[in-house]
């Protein structure tokens, strides 16, 4: 291990392994970095056979000073820097993992000529709606027993059991102290990034085990609805399992430094995006459990991407209980939403699929079989305005499709968050 000093004067502690193109792998506090190698040495290992990848223990943990009072975004950022600083890394991907997420996402936007790649691990934007989650909520009513508490994240985030988990939990114990973790846990609470997101410019990778029971899963499809270059994997089991995808996506999305620089991207040609969710997802996974869960949410994805296939609409990318998908035929993706909840609406089932849609036009930004911009983030604002069952437009979309028989029902003005003009929303009325 190897020490920089902050502005603020504390003391980091960090490592670096492997040559190439660097990778900072911010960790998740208050443990240290090496919560993330247990169980994955073999995958540390792989990560930097073709890259230099730095770890580092945040203030509070692991090797870095124990004794700070600070634990701000602002504190956690000159962590963040003190590293980068001390390397003396001019460019670099940024790798953020669990609560590492609103500080990575600040330094890319606050420094977008040094960060080339994000990945997005696990993460959030919001520390207040991340511990406002149920699970979160319990977990944190066992402050007071710091064993108890170590033991269920030990369970709940790793999927350790049984003597592992105690020996996890005993580890964890040794990378912070209670009262440090209770700060901590505090000062996140009170971070919300979400406003940075459609500022990020560098492409973002966003991962999301399925198999978390903290279910994050909204926050990662937040993430890449509002990031304006993000793809959004969804990885089986929870964050020890499967390391090999793990790996294989980072590894595909990060390249390496020998690969020809992307061309800039430029407008593509007119889409109709669209954009659906399914209402509740969260409670149903809590009801119904991981396994009967996921059972549901597959048949889910199989009606959307059949119904898609019918309608010559594109998958974009799925955001775990949602899909992204384009159209070059506005009349095509209004028939495609109907026939969706048509197709919600007869399944027959003890457990309903309430999805929301929303559709909007324009010419968005395309690159590596992705779409960004305003057009995008418009159309990703209209599906949230949507209750389930629902089909909402933009007005752009009512006017395309005059005269094609479909009914509308005006909704009024609407002033999308980030948009200063109103947009007229339209509800598609599907049912017979």
């Amino acid at each position: 291990m190897q020490y920089a000093q902050t502005a603020d004067g504390v003391r980091i502690a960090y490592a670096v392994a492997g040559q190439g193109q660097p990778l900072v792998r911010a960790p998740s506090a208050p443990f240290s970095h090496s919560q993330v190698e247990w169980r994955q040495g073999d995958f540390y290992d792989r990560l930097c056979q073709n890259r230099s990848v730095v770890t580092f223990d945040p203030r509070g943990t692991g090797l870095s000073d124990r004794e700070t009072a600070d634990y701000s975004l602002d504190a956690r950022l000159l962590d963040l820097e003190a590293i980068v600083d001390r390397l003396g890394l001019e460019t670099f991907a940024l790798n953020a993992i669990w609560y590492s997420g609103p500080p990575v996402i600040a330094y890319a936007v606050r420094h977008p000529e040094r960060v080339t790649h994000l990945v997005l691990d696990d993460t959030f934007a919001d520390g207040g709606a991340m511990a406002r989650n149920p699970i979160s909520r319990a977990i944190q009513e066992l402050s007071s027993d710091w064993e108890a508490l170590t033991e269920s994240i030990a369970f709940t985030f790793a999927g350790a059991g049984g003597d592992e988990a105690l020996r996890y939990a005993e580890f964890l114990r040794s990378c912070t102290t209670q009262d440090a973790a209770t700060r901590m846990w505090a000062a996140f609470a009170r971070v919300d990034v979400t406003d940075l997101l459609p500022d990020v410019q560098a492409p973002a990778l966003i991962l999301q085990h399925a198999g978390i029971r903290a279910s994050m899963d909204e926050h990662a499809r937040q993430m890449a609805t509002l990031i304006p270059n993000a793809h959004l994997v969804v990885l089986d089991g929870k964050e020890t399992d499967n390391l090999d995808r793990l790996l294989s996506a980072m590894t595909e999305f990060l390249g390496d430094e020998s690969s020809p620089p992307e061309a800039a991207p430029g407008p593509s040609a007119f889409r109709t995006v669209l954009f659906t969710d399914l209402v509740g997802h969260t409670e149903m996974m809590s009801r119904l459990g991981d396994e009967r869960g996921r059972d549901v949410l597959r048949e889910h994805e199989t009606i959307t991407r059949e119904v898609l296939s019918q309608h010559a609409g594109t998958e974009v990318k799925t955001m775990g209980d949602g899909f992204m998908a384009s159209f070059s035929s506005v009349t095509k993706a209004v028939e495609c939403a109907i026939a969706l909840q048509q197709a919600f609406a007869a399944r027959v089932s003890d457990e309903p699929l309430n999805v929301r849609v929303g559709l909007n036009a324009g010419e968005p930004i395309e690159e590596g079989g992705d779409l960004f911009g305003a057009t995008v983030i418009l159309a990703s604002r209209i599906a949230a305005k949507a209750d389930g069952g629902e089909i909402l437009v933009a007005d752009t979309i009512r006017g395309l499709t005059s005269g094609k028989g479909f009914l509308f029902a005006d909704r009024g003005d609407f002033v999308a968050k980030g948009f200063e003009e109103p947009v007229r929303l339209y509800e598609v009325r599907w049912r017979a």
